[in-house]
């Protein structure tokens, strides 16, 4: 793995530093559910980020989940056999599919949804997600060779070693977060807060326009 934790926590603050004045509110809808990612992420409260919306924050996150992400593969590959041929077979598998809509985007726009809501009544013809699952269905896969109780036992030890790694590496994101604040906290100031309050003073002239119903 190149660099340390610390390292790379604040190479990729910096990269996410450098993206955020290119957020704007309205090219982002809103989410009809929370996002698992996101909400209560003890990596966003180090930053500081509690309260920011939910686009800067998933951004953020991750590039912070990149960075973990990283450094357990690579302690899985050198230290957990079983696992990291597992992991290795799946993604074999998952190279097969001819179409990946969500592969290859930038850190700030993985893991969003795919296609808007439907709006009732008005179904699309396709979406990027429904196509994806067709490509999917289309690639068989021979199934996988059974498990001894021995391979079990000892693949759910290397999945439990690599978890409780992950939660080490993300205690440690964590603690290193706590030295950027003040500077995530300037950029937010700087770029999102002003957006957010011309977005509230906007909503304030349209519904103190004579135009509006009831006005």
């Amino acid at each position: 793995m190149e660099g340390s934790i610390e390292a790379r926590v604040s190479r990729e603050t910096d990269l996410w530093l450098a993206w955020l004045p290119r957020w704007r509110p309205g090219t982002h809808r809103g989410r009809p559910r929370l996002c698992r990612r996101c909400f209560g992420s003890p990596i966003l409260s180090a930053a500081g980020l509690d309260d920011a919306p939910h686009p800067v924050q998933h951004g953020f996150s991750m590039r912070m989940k990149g960075v973990i992400d990283l450094a357990v593969d690579d302690y899985t590959e050198r230290n957990l056999p079983l696992l990291a041929r597992e992991i290795r077979l799946a993604e074999a598998r998952k190279s097969k599919r001819p179409y990946r809509p969500g592969e290859g985007l930038d850190p700030e726009y993985r893991g969003l949804d795919l296609d808007p809501e439907e709006t009732p009544g008005q179904p699309f013809l396709f979406t990027l997600g429904g196509l994806e699952q067709e490509a999917a269905a289309e690639v068989a896969d021979a199934p996988p060779r059974p498990f001894t109780e021995e391979e079990k036992a000892a693949l759910r030890e290397e999945v439990r070693l690599a978890d409780e790694f992950a939660k080490q590496l993300g205690r440690r994101v964590c603690v290193e977060l706590s030295r950027h604040r003040d500077r995530i906290a300037g950029a937010v100031a700087r770029v999102v807060e002003p957006q957010i309050a011309e977005l509230l003073a906007d909503l304030d002239r349209e519904l103190d326009s004579p135009a509006w119903p009831g006005a």
